[in-house]
């Protein structure tokens, strides 16, 4: 009898565990703790900033062993929102057991053949508030709060950064040394972003231009392995 139990436990438990494996977990940071929305943190600078909306496309999700792809995700597009917290763990359902590596590739946002074919539904649904109708293409990366610095109404600062072509494209390529640790958790430390900018002399980017492509590069270089 207790064989039986322990032979049952372990069957009822083994598609758990697989499903446990492969996923990836996103985190948001502030101050090194998980981001609060309308939080007020003081920075260095003495500013005070809250956020208020913060999410970002994730596509072309690859993984390699010695530079080479040994899997990839096909339909390769999620949108990781702060305010929806079961997007911000992607589940890798086809990607099988085994697999050694000891990397993983990522882009952040959408690439230019995508924004090419125009709207699409699920992630891409332009419901989701990720998408430019004015231009025809998908906003990559949004960030929106209040700063003390900010001499705009209400304090606000709102960067929509997006752009695929004519020397403006913000997507950005994140490659990360991983082992085979599952799941696979990755930061994003939200506050050393904020510090990059000067939030009293620039506070509102809502379209494709060189500044947009400036905090798309500062945006790569935040992600971690946890």
């Amino acid at each position: 009898m207790r064989f039986f139990f322990v032979f049952f436990f372990c069957i009822l438990s083994t598609p758990l565990f697989a499903q446990q494996k492969n996923k990836l977990v996103f985190h948001h940071l502030f101050t090194n703790k998980p981001l609060v929305f309308n939080e007020n943190y003081i920075l260095k600078n003495k500013d005070t900033v809250s956020i208020q909306t913060f999410k970002y496309y994730i596509s072309s999700i690859q993984f390699l062993k010695n530079k080479k792809v040994v899997w990839k995700e096909k339909k390769s597009v999620h949108l990781i929102d702060e305010e929806n917290s079961p997007s911000k763990i992607i589940d890798l359902d086809n990607m099988p057991d085994g697999i050694e590596f000891d990397e993983i590739s990522f882009n952040i946002g959408i690439d230019s053949a995508t924004n090419y074919a125009g709207v699409q539904g699920g992630d891409l649904d332009p419901t989701k508030g990720m998408y430019w109708t004015w231009q025809n293409g998908y906003i990559n990366f949004k960030i929106e709060g209040k700063s003390t610095f900010c001499k705009t109404r209400n304090n606000a600062f709102q960067f929509h950064i997006g752009g695929y072509e004519n020397g403006l494209a913000t997507l950005q390529k994140i490659s990360l040394k991983i082992n085979n640790k599952k799941p696979l958790e990755i930061n994003l430390d939200v506050e050393k972003l904020i510090e990059q900018i000067n939030l009293s002399t620039q506070n509102e980017i809502m379209q494709p231009c060189k500044e947009a492509v400036e905090i798309a590069n500062k945006l790569s270089l935040l992600f971690s392995i946890q």
